[in-house]
């Protein structure tokens, strides 16, 4: 199966000093668990350049900011849902 999105989270110092470590681990628990694995690309990036909104997370084409281990969940259920 090909894979149908691609997620990248910024690992930036900035990003990585608000939280991001803690979302990288949710989001690939979220993954596992919702056997998402084969389609979803998740890879850690450089600095997305707007790192007083961070942590930052770019799927696809649409870049969430403020990327909480709070409102991850809602995120991944919103923009994944259609993969379920």
């Amino acid at each position: 199966m090909t894979r149908e999105v691609e997620m990248h989270i910024c690992l930036g110092s900035s990003c990585f000093s608000r939280g991001n470590k803690e979302v990288v681990m949710f989001i690939r628990d979220y993954l596992k668990k919702n056997h998402l694995e084969d389609k979803v690309i998740f890879k850690g990036a450089r600095c997305m350049g707007n790192c007083s909104k961070g942590p930052n997370l770019r799927i696809d084409d649409r870049i969430e900011e403020e990327v909480t281990i709070a409102r991850i969940e809602e995120i991944l259920e919103r923009e994944l849902a259609r993969l379920k």
